[in-house]
């Protein structure tokens, strides 16, 4: 079975960033890469911008931001055959090109926007459409997912919200604490999605989300992007695609049919999934889900799901 798959995560521009010389269209160094996402059948796949604090390079700046961008204009969508996406008009127009490849930008953390709307919005006017508020510590926004006082929004952090809703930035909410993403919910009304988190239900992780948290993003129309980082689906050495089709029944059990998508996180993993190790390899798990799942289904999971959803919330060009 053939299908155009939509995956919302990877973390290609944190190895261009910190790895120096790495070619997109080459296999070397990089579990996503133009010829196996041809391989896969991936067409659009969402590139996300994740900075480190460190001693040696010092918290995120605005200046690294801009460099992630460029590297995605100057070593990805410069190649033959791919578009960036930003627009409504950019995905109806790769809809009818069935060999385009589309890039969507996301922020991993707003750690390196420093708290500036300036900052915010020539992000956005450089093709920016989805932010994850912060990784897994807090920062000048909110707490994340592993920040021990697990806090809720600063008022900076409710201003980027309102931000955020003037633009039509899209929150991911995959490394946000539970307070934070209830607080958020009375934040915005807005549709909210996770860009790569699975179901706690299925395994007890604090990037996994609860049942509650995955009906209410139902409930907002938003997404969940089902992630093959083997230590959110299973314990234990060895991860099978059979066990990430777990998590995906359990979202499916709880009204999300129409709600669930990818985002893998390629090139932000050491481990992997059996048979299911870079983005060449999507047809294993499209076969195990066709077995199980009927083709309309798997049609919706692989990307008309994600589509509908950028569809409806990516802003028009004229806006």
């Amino acid at each position: 079975m053939n299908h155009r798959v939509i995956d919302f995560h990877c973390d290609v521009l944190y190895k261009m960033l910190y790895q120096g010389s790495i070619h997109f269209d080459r296999e070397e160094g990089l579990d996503v890469t133009l010829p196996r996402m041809r391989q896969g059948g991936v067409g659009m796949q969402v590139f996300a911008l994740f900075l480190e604090d460190s001693l040696l390079s010092g918290p995120p700046r605005f200046s690294q931001v801009l460099r992630c961008i460029d590297l995605l204009r100057e070593r990805i969508n410069a190649l033959p055959g791919v578009e960036y996406i930003r627009y409504r008009e950019d995905v109806e127009r790769w809809e009818q090109d069935a060999d385009s490849i589309g890039t969507l930008l996301s922020l991993e953390g707003v750690d390196g926007l420093e708290g500036d709307m300036v900052y915010v919005r020539t992000a956005y006017e450089l093709g920016a459409r989805f932010v994850g508020l912060t990784w897994n510590h807090a920062n000048w926004a909110v707490d994340g997912t592993l920040e021990p006082r697990q806090g809720g929004f600063t008022s900076k952090g409710r201003q980027f919200i309102r931000e955020c809703d003037r633009l039509g930035l899209m929150i991911d909410v995959s490394h946000l604490n539970e307070n934070g993403f209830w607080e958020l919910l009375d934040l915005t009304e807005r549709p909210i999605f996770a860009s790569h988190s699975n179901a706690a239900h299925i395994l007890e992780h604090p990037r996994n989300l609860k049942d509650k948290q995955i009906q209410a993003i139902i409930e907002r129309n938003g997404r969940i992007g089902i992630t093959f980082v083997p230590y959110f689906i299973k314990d234990g050495e060895t991860v099978t695609i059979d066990d990430l089709i777990r998590h995906i029944d359990h979202i499916c059990e709880l009204g999300g049919e129409n709600h669930v998508m990818f985002g893998s996180d390629f090139d932000g993993i050491d481990r992997k999934i059996d048979k299911l190790e870079h983005s060449g390899q999507y047809a294993h798990l499209l076969e195990k889900l066709d077995k199980r799942y009927s083709s309309t289904f798997v049609k919706q999971i692989a990307h008309t799901n994600a589509l509908q959803f950028l569809k409806t919330n990516l802003p028009l060009r004229d806006e």
